[in-house]
């Protein structure tokens, strides 16, 4: 049986399941060209069915999750959500009344699943499926995070194992703890949304003035820059702490909100930043120390977005208790979709476990559609390569960028040797190039490197477990730091991708790099302009390639040179 999920709200998506096998999965964003998309993933869906070669009365179940009063609200009056999208993105002026528009926000925070909120949702979900060519298809709504349970707990690879989720909010919770075991995911403990350490993280991300479901990383990176105090001095250090298996926010969101914004204006923007990301990983470590020694399972999986903040994970992996962990790499709610599909197999038909040693579930191209696209390109050389992963590494080596375009898309926000720009890992000079004319990130923002995972040991402190999906920061060993300057953040840490047998072309690149510079690491960004999401297809990877000027593309098995450069 065919089990499609969908997602659709903030990073919409969709993926689809059969057996014990993820089939495909991506997000809406990458068919429109609108980051974090959040209309209904028609695209998404199509692309699905396409890859598998199938038509919508073949779907056995579709799934979805996310049933609360402000989803609700959202299917009923999608233009609502549009506008949401438009002001949380700043894509329009300034509107006279964002402070209401905030409080409204987060005066509806709490507010879970009401009782016509699931009659009403399937009969939206319902409607667009049938605007898609879907009959009379069985709809099963999933919990908002179940959904995110699900998706750290059956691709994990753990028999046995503590699952917890966090988040900003989703069906009236911020987070769960599960334990997972048997073939059994078992929830044991919930928080409320009103204590919710994701809003307050996404409310300080709005007050210095970005964009909160999106810049909550370069919050993240900025707190670095900020004179490092201990945590009895911080203002912050009230608004949440941990009573055993329990969050508790001291004020309610709009109080928070307010008292934020005030304390905020009195300092600089990363010293405001230095306290909130000092208060979460405080808050985060406590919680988890206690969830582990609580139920005696020191192998963890987690999911939800509060698990994208690196710098937090590196404090949880470093806990003594921990043994194992794991983070779904599309561990936001972009990632729900496939988690909705997971969770109904498993209580449809018993699945609880997926191989997933890498993330390439979404579209891909083969040679013969990328000549056919090549062809019609003015301005470009191209020609077969069969020693691309060599001739890449002499790019790369002699300080140039370059674009890799290989297999099939990567599922979730980081490029991992699919849709990716390399550059020497070691060079500040390719590092400003390739900032100022491809990615225009703020100054404070690094670039992290992929490595060959034989190498972390050599570059890398207190590796505890091989991470290949970048979703931890680890500190860099100071006899490397020369080499890995430009990916190397200015605490000396570094955000990872660690390359085994899952790609073998870009371990065959890494092996060739290390051969030419003595370590098998580059410097490994998503393939996108600024602002942009991941190029999907050859067309978005060569329109990118002219648009930034970039001589140099690895295409499929071909090499590209652009003339214009």
């Amino acid at each position: 049986m065919y089990i499609l999920g969908i997602w659709d709200g903030h990073d919409s998506g969709a993926a689809l399941v059969k057996d014990n096998k993820i089939l495909f999965a991506a997000n809406e964003e990458r068919y429109t060209k609108r980051k974090l998309e959040v209309s209904f993933p028609s695209n998404s869906i199509k692309a699905a069915l396409d890859f598998e070669g199938i038509k919508p009365d073949q779907i056995g179940v579709v799934a979805f999750p996310t049933l609360e009063f402000t989803k609700t609200l959202s299917r009923i009056f999608p233009m609502q959500k549009e506008t949401y999208y438009k002001f949380r993105r700043r894509k329009m002026l300034r509107p006279r009344t964002t402070h209401l528009m905030h409080y409204a926000k987060y005066s509806m925070t709490s507010i879970g699943v009401l009782p016509l909120c699931k009659a009403i949702s399937n009969a939206s979900v319902s409607h667009e499926l049938r605007r898609l060519g879907f009959g009379r298809v069985r709809l099963y709504n999933v919990e908002h995070h179940a959904a995110h349970a699900a998706t750290a707990a059956f691709t994990s690879g753990f028999g046995k194992s503590l699952v917890v989720t966090m988040d900003g909010v989703g069906d009236g919770l911020c987070g769960t703890i599960s334990t997972f075991e048997n073939g059994e995911l078992t929830r044991r403990q919930e928080i409320g949304a009103a204590n919710s350490i994701g809003i307050f993280f996404e409310q300080v991300t709005n007050i210095v003035g970005m964009r909160e479901l999106e810049d909550e990383g370069k919050v993240m990176a900025m707190a670095d820059y900020s004179f490092p105090f201990e945590f009895e001095k911080n203002r912050l250090k009230e608004f949440y702490t941990v009573k055993g298996l329990e969050i508790k926010a001291k004020y309610g969101p709009i109080k928070q909100y307010n008292m934020l914004d005030r304390i905020a204006w009195t300092m600089p923007r990363e010293q405001f930043a230095y306290m909130a990301q000092q208060l979460l990983e405080k808050t985060l470590v406590e919680f988890f120390g206690n969830a582990i020694g609580e139920f005696g399972l020191s192998d963890v999986a987690m999911a939800g977005g509060i698990m994208s903040n690196v710098k937090a994970n590196m404090k949880i992996r470093n806990l003594d208790s921990l043994k194992r962990w794991f983070i779904f790499p599309h561990m936001g709610d972009g990632g729900i979709a496939l988690g909705a599909a997971l969770y109904a197999n498993y209580e449809l038909n018993g699945v609880t476990k997926y191989d997933f040693n890498d993330s390439y579930l979404g579209t891909g191209y083969d040679d013969r559609y990328m000549e056919d696209v090549l062809r019609e390109e003015k301005d470009i050389e191209y020609e077969h390569d069969r020693n691309k992963a060599s001739h890449a590494a002499d790019i790369i080596a002699d300080d140039n960028y370059l674009f890799w375009f290989q297999g099939r898309m990567e599922y979730g926000p980081r490029a991992l040797g699919n849709r990716s720009i390399l550059a020497n890992a070691g060079s500040d000079n390719v590092k400003e190039k390739l900032n100022l004319y491809v990615k225009q990130r703020e100054w404070y923002q690094p670039f992290a490197p992929s490595m060959l995972d034989s190498e972390a040991d050599n570059l890398l402190k207190n590796i505890k477990g091989h991470d290949r999906f970048m979703t931890m920061a680890y500190d860099v060993r100071k006899d490397r730091a020369s080499v890995m300057k430009s990916v190397m953040h200015i605490d000396m840490t570094a955000r990872p991708q660690m390359v085994g047998g899952e790609n073998k072309e870009y371990e065959r690149l890494l092996r060739n790099l290390k051969k030419k510079t003595g370590y098998g690491l580059v410097l490994n960004t998503s393939f996108n302009l600024h602002g942009m999401p991941i190029v999907l297809d050859p067309k978005d990877a060569l329109l990118t390639m002219k648009k930034t000027k970039t001589r140099h593309m690895f295409m499929g098995n071909f090499y590209i040179e652009n003339k214009q450069a």
